[in-house]
């Protein structure tokens, strides 16, 4: 397997990963990603702006997707119950998806290890990441690669969400060196 940046070419696999990801979250119960979101107009920003990664399996299928977006993240200003491990500046990752198949084959680690590294090169201390409470299988993975539970903050929309962040193994800034 191998993570590489989401190309236009990839948007009609993505869109099917990301079909598949709602229909599981809708079993859970909850409403995340219950409008279509993420849809064409995201995947397409995503790849755009050269956010958007892909893990292609073996047989080069995409196998999971994501995102890394640099800069302040506005729902990130404030967390509730719960604090930031710095006020730094850090890498966020979003749109984050593994196909059903390919769970438990090692996937997520690869996404979390791809983003630690793209923090550390940035020159950034922590990455941040967001789920709906009820997503419990998010919850797990996150737990699992090494997420610490921070707190809630709020989309844009007012929805509440749980945040997580990690240490990326960065000890210095970029700016510092």
């Amino acid at each position: 397997m191998r993570i590489r940046k989401a190309e236009r070419g990839d948007l009609p696999a993505l869109l099917a990963l990301y079909s598949e990801a709602r229909a599981t979250i809708a079993l859970l119960g909850i409403d995340q990603w219950q409008d279509g979101y993420p849809g064409e107009d995201a995947v397409l920003s995503d790849i755009e702006a050269g956010r958007g990664r892909v893990v292609e399996d073996e047989d080069g299928e995409i196998a999971g997707a994501f995102a890394l977006c640099e800069g302040e993240d506005p729902t990130y200003r404030v967390i509730e119950n719960g604090s930031w491990m710095t006020s730094e500046p850090y890498l966020a990752m979003h749109r984050t998806a593994i196909r059903v198949k390919n769970r438990g084959t090692g996937v997520s680690g690869m996404i979390v290890r791809d983003a630690k590294e793209s923090a550390r090169r940035l020159g950034l201390r922590t990455l941040r990441i967001d789920t709906h409470e009820g997503n419990v299988v998010m919850r797990r993975m996150l737990e699992k690669n090494g997420f610490e539970y921070r707190g809630v903050i709020h989309l844009l929309n007012g929805d509440p969400r749980v945040a997580y962040e990690i240490l990326t193994g960065n000890t210095e800034r970029e700016d510092e060196e």
